[in-house]
């Protein structure tokens, strides 16, 4: 029974010595030819990547262009709001002042009125008759 797990043991160690597979052998031509190859690609990926650049500059100074656009709406929406808000205020300002001298006109006027009334009652009253003919 030791024998038979020693045996298998070796059988399972050696699997992995079957598995190796010999690589054929590559010419010096072979592998000049391939790293022209990879050189040509490379140059052609640093291409793209100058392209790529180039793009984003220039969608970079689009975008640049749209903000400061954007940024001259905005304070000319804020300049536009102000001024009305101010003429407004101006208005309500002028027309609580023209209230308070048209109260105050008023007031007068009401003083004037009942210091007349009074003046008329004191001459239209009987009492006061009464006492003109004594």
């Amino acid at each position: 029974m030791r024998n038979l797990v020693i045996a298998t043991i070796l059988v399972f160690i050696s699997i992995p010595v079957f598995a190796v597979d010999v690589a054929p052998r590559i010419s010096d031509r072979e592998i000049i030819v391939g790293l022209a190859e990879v050189k040509g690609d490379i140059k052609g990926l640093q291409e793209g990547q100058r392209n790529l650049e180039k793009r984003i500059d220039d969608l970079r100074s689009e975008m640049n262009s749209r903000f400061d656009m954007l940024m001259w709406m905005i304070g000319l929406f804020v300049t536009i709001s102000m001024v009305t808000l101010g003429f407004v205020l101006r208005m309500q300002w002028q027309m609580m002042k023209r209230q308070t001298v048209l109260e105050t006109a008023l007031e007068t006027q009401k003083d004037e009125v009942a210091f007349l009334k009074g003046l008329i009652e004191k001459l239209l009253s009987p009492q006061s008759a009464v006492q003109r003919t004594t």
